[in-house]
């Protein structure tokens, strides 16, 4: 028999669009939680994102809301969103959870639906702590991020990853769990609020970023792939290829001297011209000079035989890989790791599919789930969870309410 999942019985239902709040629901879904996500007929903003298959179906949609339950609820409507709220708020073991990124009151807003259900948990996502729009490359432009990436030669350089987004959805699957950890202690709910750009703002504090600036009046500036306060620097090689090496303990800095065979001469040049490589500091100090040393060694050889070279443990390397590169070249991207499978998603295609990272106790991870076709679930959902009848669904498809079957 096949363990109970960590979440099993938490019920979920997210109101949603885009990355950060439909990651939470996915995070929670791929361990155990019944996620409803509930959508406008037609779907949201996002049903449509690229990337998509050959029949033009969102790849992206369907991987970020496999496993989950799919309803179409036409919030515009009077009758729309009075079915929502009885959704959220419908009776249950557990709390009544409620995960939203997205502009709701009225019949939606906390203080309404705790009266119907005083344990109420919502878990809400803004822009911006008063409220204002906001999203991932809004925020990271303002962050200064984007200031230190690349080279600074052509001005600040987004990155790709949507970085807060992601970081944002998993702060409210843990705001889910801590508000069910206190409703459990204490029988009540909470409105649990999150702003996307505290996301970022908190994270430059964290990192010390903020304080380097205030106690050391610091401007830090782009430096392509230079480790900041340690030394790490990509390299091309012979065949075309680029590797990230790191060095940031003693050890491993040992480690990279030997396997490239400059354990001797390299740390006499940078004496020579002053410098020291004893520690980190001096060794970001030293950081051209180092690249300069090392960036022939990577470019008389080919990445096999850097990978043939650098065996040592101690060091810190790896293949800069493109998509295409990760799933021909990186055995962790394949069945070999626990965490994939290759999964048949109805109307997207069979395709290596991910579940959580987390792996508990040594048990078999739990399956990726499959991509919902967009509101496939409305009327089983409404079924079992409000108890409407046949008759009652066709009453309110007739009325705008829901989708057809």
């Amino acid at each position: 028999m096949s363990p109970t999942p960590p979440l099993h019985g938490l019920r979920v239902i997210e109101f949603s669009a885009f990355v950060a709040a439909p990651s939470a629901g996915l995070a929670l879904a791929q361990l155990g939680a019944e996620v409803i996500r509930v959508d406008p007929p037609g779907g949201n903003i996002d049903i449509d994102r690229a990337p998509r298959n050959a029949d033009g179906r969102s790849l992206y949609w369907a991987n970020l809301n496999r496993g989950k339950r799919s309803v179409e609820i036409n919030v515009r409507s009077a009758e729309g969103r009075a079915l929502l709220q009885q959704l959220i708020c419908a009776p249950g073991d557990g709390p009544a959870v409620f995960l939203t990124n997205l502009g709701v009151d009225g019949e939606l807003s906390y203080a309404a639906l705790a009266k119907q259900r005083p344990d109420l948990i919502m878990v809400q996502l803004s822009g911006s702590p008063d409220g204002s729009n906001a999203v991932d490359y809004t925020v990271n432009c303002a962050a200064g991020f984007p200031g230190l990436t690349g080279s600074g030669r052509d001005g600040p350089v987004n990155h790709v990853l949507p970085a807060w987004d992601v970081a944002a959805g998993q702060m409210l699957a843990l705001a889910v769990l801590a508000a069910e950890r206190h409703w459990r202690l204490s029988g009540q709910g909470q409105h649990v609020k999150l702003a996307l750009s505290d996301v970022a703002m908190a994270t430059a504090a964290n990192l010390g970023y903020l304080a380097d600036v205030e106690l050391n009046g610091t401007r830090r500036r782009a430096d392509g792939n230079f480790v900041y306060g340690a030394y790490g620097d990509s390299f091309a090689t012979a065949d075309g290829r680029h590797v990230m090496v790191v060095a940031i303990t003693d050890r491993q800095w040992a480690a990279l001297l030997r396997a490239t065979g400059l354990q001797e001469s390299l740390p006499k040049a940078a004496e020579a011209l002053g410098h020291r490589l004893d520690s980190e500091d001096a060794r970001y100090a030293a950081r051209e000079l180092i690249s300069t040393a090392l960036r022939p060694w990577f470019a008389a050889r080919t990445l096999a035989a850097i990978g043939a070279a650098f065996t040592d443990r101690a060091l810190l390397w790896g293949p800069y890989r493109d998509f295409v590169q990760m799933l021909a070249e990186d055995p962790r991207v394949s069945e070999a790791n626990p965490m994939f499978r290759r999964t048949l998603h109805p109307g997207v295609g069979d395709v290596l599919t991910a579940t959580t990272p987390l792996a508990f106790g040594g048990a078999a991870p739990l399956p990726p789930g499959i991509a919902p076709r967009l509101g496939e679930h409305t009327h089983a959902v409404l079924q079992q969870r409000l108890g409407l009848d046949d008759a009652a669904l066709q009453a309110l498809v007739r009325a705008g309410a829901i989708a057809g079957r």
